[in-house]
C-alpha cells in the first residue's frame, strides 16, 4: 500500500453499501475514494410493478394535469422507459410543472431536456410539500413513485385542496440471494464498521434479510465506538431504524450520498479521537 493511500481518511475502514445493485455505484466510489473498503451487498431490488396499464394511461392523458412529481430516480426512470415503448415524445410534458424530490431525481429529469420547476432544501416527501402547499389548491397532480411508499405527499397535497393520482412506476422487494451474503460477513472476523441505510425500504429489508433479533444483535455495541454501526441517510430513515427498535449511530446532515459520505467521515475521525 502506496503511503499516499495510507494517508486517505477511511484507509482501513469497512463500509457496507446496502443500495440496490445498479444505484450502488456512485456511494460506492465516494467511498472508495476516501481509501475505503467497500462491501456492496443489496437490501432492495427494483422489480417491474405486476403491470404498467396505470402508468401507461397517465402517459398518454397528461393533458389535464398541472404537476408532475417524481420522487426517485427509479421512478423517472420507468416512466420514460414506458415513454418509449409507447412511441410518446418528451414534449408531452411540456405544459407540466415538475417537482423532484432530489438533485439526483432532478438531474435524472433533466436529462431528458425537461425542467424542473421545483426541487425542496431538504429531499424528503414533507419538504416537497411544504414547497408546493400553496401552489396546487385546485390543480391536478400526477404522482410516479414506488408501490410502497410513505403517504405523505398525496395526503398532504389533497388537504391543500389539489387532486392527486398516485402512479405505481416499480416495486422493490429483499433480494433472497442477499440473506446468505449478509449473514456469513456479519457472522465474520472481518465484519463492516458502518451499514448505510439510504432509505426506510433498507431498513426493513435489512430486518427481512436478517430477522428482527438477528438485525438487533448485528448492531448492538460492545463498547462505545467498537461494534458495526448504522449510517443513515436522513430524519426518515433515522426514524424507521428507530421504529424498529435499532439504533442510530451516523446520520447525514445534508440527506444525499455526499452527505452520508460526510457523516461517516466525521464519524470515523470521532472515533480516531476517542482512541
Amino acid at each position: 500500500m502506496s503511503s499516499a493511500n495510507q494517508q486517505l481518511p477511511l484507509t482501513g475502514y469497512r463500509v457496507l453499501v446496502s443500495r440496490a445493485k445498479k444505484q450502488a455505484g456512485a456511494l460506492s466510489s465516494l467511498l472508495r475514494g476516501l481509501g475505503c473498503q467497500v462491501i456492496e451487498i443489496p437490501f432492495i431490488e427494483i422489480r417491474k410493478p405486476r403491470s404498467y396499464a396505470p402508468l401507461d394511461r397517465a402517459l398518454e392523458n397528461l393533458a389535464p394535469y398541472d404537476w408532475l412529481i417524481l420522487t426517485s430516480v427509479n421512478g423517472v426512470d420507468a416512466m420514460f422507459e414506458r415513454l418509449a415503448k409507447n412511441k410518446l415524445a418528451p414534449s408531452i410534458f411540456n405544459h407540466l410543472k415538475i417537482a423532484a424530490i432530489g438533485p439526483a431525481t432532478k438531474a435524472a429529469i433533466e436529462r431528458h431536456d425537461l425542467e424542473v420547476a421545483v426541487t425542496p432544501k431538504e429531499y424528503i416527501a414533507e419538504s416537497v410539500v411544504a414547497a408546493l402547499n400553496r401552489r396546487v389548491k385546485g390543480k391536478r397532480v400526477l404522482l410516479v413513485r414506488a408501490k410502497v411508499a410513505r403517504d405523505v405527499i398525496p395526503r398532504e397535497l389533497r388537504k391543500a385542496g389539489a387532486q392527486v393520482d398516485v402512479i405505481e412506476a416499480y416495486e422493490t422487494v429483499a433480494p433472497e440471494a442477499s440473506a446468505r451474503r449478509l449473514r456469513a460477513l456479519l457472522a465474520g472476523s472481518r465484519k463492516p464498521h458502518a451499514i448505510t441505510f439510504t432509505s426506510s425500504s433498507t431498513v426493513k429489508n435489512f430486518v427481512a434479510l436478517l430477522g428482527l433479533r438477528s438485525a438487533h444483535a448485528a448492531l448492538r455495541k460492545p463498547a462505545p465506538g467498537h461494534g458495526v454501526h448504522s449510517a443513515s441517510i436522513g430524519p426518515v430513515t433515522s426514524a424507521t431504524l428507530r421504529e424498529c427498535g435499532l439504533p442510530v449511530d451516523i446520520e447525514a446532515r445534508e440527506f444525499t450520498m455526499q452527505g452520508l459520505v460526510d457523516a461517516i467521515l466525521a464519524a470515523r475521525e470521532g472515533t480516531r479521537a476517542l482512541g
